[in-house]
């Protein structure tokens, strides 16, 4: 059971660094600029497949935490 913890986790932080960045540089973040930025992105191909890779890797690890947590 640890040994799959471990992968899943290693595979999500792995996903996530592969999305691409949804801000256009760090002072729009700080200062909330292009506050629309989310209203008309739609993600297609490899970015609708990454979003939901990292749900679904998400949604494993949080599983395997809590059955794992009453073993």
């Amino acid at each position: 059971m640890e040994v799959a913890l471990i992968v899943i986790s290693i595979l999500l932080i792995a996903v996530v660094l592969l999305q691409s960045g949804k801000a256009e540089s760090a002072e729009n973040i700080m200062m909330g600029g292009n506050a629309e930025l989310f209203a008309q992105r739609k993600e297609r191909g490899a970015e609708l497949f990454l979003s939901r890779f990292t749900l679904l890797l998400g949604i494993l690890f949080f599983i395997i935490c809590l059955v794992s947590s009453f073993m």
